[in-house]
């Protein structure tokens, strides 16, 4: 694909065209001169577009992936590496509280299969 539309693009990055162009408001796609009334995009743009999803898919949040996206690809692997470990720390922490979370929903549960009366363990631990 070496010349193709917003809607061409968005197709090829798995998106809206609405979200490529929410993209482009935020920096982090650039908005090509429309030659004749049309944008056209290329290999470069899908390239960075797919990008973008793949590091949201990372959990990288907008902020972040503009930053990765400025990098040096080249150069800049300690920062790059600093952004992802920062990722894989937030990932721990939020892993540590689902899995509490599961934990004292798990007992609730079991609590309220050896009740047979009285209030639900489960409803009760939620109202107060």
């Amino acid at each position: 694909m070496t010349d193709t539309t917003i809607a061409g693009l968005a197709r090829a990055g798995g998106v809206g065209v609405e979200t490529v162009r929410y993209y482009q408001r935020r920096g982090l796609m650039p908005k090509p001169d429309g030659a004749g009334g049309v944008r056209r995009y290329g290999p470069s743009e899908i390239r960075r577009l797919r990008f973008i999803r793949a590091a949201q898919g990372a959990g990288f949040t907008l902020e972040q992936i503009g930053e990765l996206l400025a990098l040096d690809a080249g150069h800049d692997h300690a920062r790059a590496r600093a952004l992802a470990q920062a990722r894989i720390a937030d990932l721990d922490r939020r892993i540590a509280e689902l899995q509490a979370a599961r934990a004292s929903l798990t007992t609730l549960a079991d609590r309220c299969a050896g009740a047979t009366r009285g209030p639900c363990p489960i409803l009760t631990a939620f109202e107060g």
